[in-house]
């Protein structure tokens, strides 16, 4: 098992977690233990942007739907930006 110090700790910081460890009857290392675990353990990588909103479309129900796409009746302008 490895040893971690963590200096410069904000006072009220670590009154916050003697507190929180003093509730939950743990030592305020073994505190620090558990908050480092469950931050650490839930920060699996999440999906992409694109997996996410795949999702979302195939949840509505738009995923694989082909839709019609009208013509174009006039050629696609240039915009100017400028104006």
């Amino acid at each position: 098992m490895a040893t971690l110090t963590i200096r410069k700790l904000d006072d009220e910081l670590k009154e916050k977690l003697r507190v929180r460890a003093a509730r939950r009857g743990h030592s305020m290392e073994a505190e620090a233990r558990d908050i480092l675990r469950s931050a650490l353990e839930s920060s699996a990588p999440e999906k992409g942007f694109g997996t996410r909103l795949h999702e979302q479309f195939r949840e509505a129900g738009l995923v694989g739907l082909d839709l019609e796409l009208p013509p174009r009746t006039e050629p696609a302008r240039f915009v100017d930006f400028d104006e």
